[in-house]
């Protein structure tokens, strides 16, 4: 009897029906963390969604032409949203018909050319533009845009959205920006033109005819939601409501997920989180990290492994490097830490470095003491490193030894490196914690 049960029980642990939910649950959420996959909800943008979902749908049902620029620190949800705006019009059949859809990306749309070569291929007309050819970039797009007017000489309506806006201003004469704008206000065709940026100084960038033409209309998504609310996002990518998994085995998931939106630990990582980045893609990685941990003998995310998932990414990459650099190398950080002490964060050079560094090791006997010549070239490391950048930019005439310099490691950053590098000298961490000598 007791052999039976024990027979019974493994045989549950390895249960194949088991095994395939854990996979499809694992490959589910795999893509909703990877963005292959629109988010499970919103939160903190009602406002700022029924702004841009008003006025896209204003296109899309009676062919007003708008602009607007969506402008928002990365991670803060601008494309996400979008993406759901666009998923819920195309519900309607008459708007799916109709509406046509434009991506375009500053960081892969370089130039005007390749712009409009991938407008014509979105937009299916490779075999209307043929071998023809035009005068300008405006005449190849109002052309192209002629060309979807069907018999009543109605064009079909186009959502055009931007990606790094900011990147389609250092276009040469910005002429895409000016057309597009220019078509959205004359009403030569229904077009919503979306603008995608960080830069919160974009408008900046335009040219004054551009800038003329533009509605102006700016939409800000600034990561204003509560701690609250990122548990709820955290919480809302974990729960599972898709059919290929077991009903039974779904519910149970969601179970587990509830009690650890409630469990201290889990609410302590997100706190932490919260606090040092809001950016949803962070907690993607987080989350990533956690569902990898899956398997047949652990079905279900633990405390644990969020606790373990903080320590993995949040690991500092600056800290990190200064585990690799040489002693010379630390005391030069170190010196240059005391100057900006010193001078309230102002800019040093080589010089002043070199003799701070100088004045440390002629006091302690243990150290080295190297060639002036060697410690430049160790600067220089540091300097292609991208730990010490300079501030006089790089056209400038001035002798290398006195270029203006800044730090771009942070107090915390160099105290947590000397704990964790590997046999660092004692009076190099004194010299560290200490004032200046």
């Amino acid at each position: 009897m007791k052999s039976s049960k024990r027979k019974s029980k493994s045989s549950k642990e390895t249960d194949p029906g088991e095994t395939t939910s854990i996979q499809n649950i694992q490959d589910e959420l795999r893509l909703r963390f990877s963005q292959n996959a629109p988010s499970p909800s919103l939160h903190g943008y009602e406002k700022e969604r029924g702004q841009l979902f008003d006025l896209i749908k204003r296109t899309a049902s009676t062919g007003e032409s708008n602009s607007v620029l969506v402008i928002g620190p990365r991670g803060s949800g601008k494309t996400m949203t979008l993406n759901s705006i666009y998923n819920e019009l195309i519900e309607d059949d008459n708007i799916r018909e109709n509406l046509l859809q434009v991506k375009l990306n500053g960081l892969l749309q370089t130039d005007d050319k390749i712009a409009l070569k991938e407008i014509t291929r979105q937009l299916q007309l490779e075999n209307t533009l043929g071998d023809k050819v035009f005068g300008s970039f405006a005449e190849t797009l109002q052309f192209l845009l002629d060309a979807l007017k069907c018999g009543s000489q109605s064009s079909k309506p186009i959502l055009f959205i931007l990606e790094e806006f900011d990147m389609f201003a250092h276009h040469k004469n910005q002429t895409l920006l000016y057309n597009l704008f220019d078509i959205a206000q004359s009403d030569q065709a229904p077009i919503c033109v979306v603008g995608v940026t960080c830069r919160l100084d974009v408008i900046e960038l335009l040219e004054k005819r551009v800038k003329s033409r533009f509605s102006h209309r700016q939409v800000y998504f600034l990561n204003n939601y509560s701690y609250e609310n990122f548990c709820d996002i955290c919480m809302s990518y974990l729960k599972i409501e898709s059919k290929p998994v077991r009903c039974d085995f779904i519910k149970e998931w969601n179970k587990q997920v509830e009690k650890l939106s409630k469990d201290s630990t889990v609410r302590d990582v997100l706190q932490q989180q919260f606090q040092f980045n809001k950016d949803i893609r962070a907690l993607h990685h987080i989350l990533m990290y956690v569902v990898c941990q899956l398997n047949e003998t652990r079905p279900f995310p633990t405390p644990s492994d969020f606790v373990e998932a903080m320590k993995v990414t949040s690991t500092d990459s600056k800290s990190a490097m200064l585990h690799g650099i040489s002693i010379l190398e630390l005391c030069l950080i170190i010196a240059m830490k005391h100057l900006t002490d010193i001078y309230d964060g102002e800019p040093f050079n080589f010089e002043m470095v070199y003799s701070e560094y100088a004045k440390f090791a002629q006091k302690r006997s243990s150290m080295q003491m190297y060639e002036k010549a060697v410690v430049l070239k160790a600067f220089e490391h540091l300097l292609a490193l991208e730990l010490v950048k300079s501030t006089d930019g790089s056209g400038t005439r001035i002798q290398k030894e006195y270029r203006l310099m800044s730090l771009l490691i942070h107090p915390s950053q160099i105290t947590d490196a000397l704990q964790k590098y590997p046999q660092c000298p004692t009076e190099v961490k004194q010299w560290a914690s200490t004032s200046v000598i």
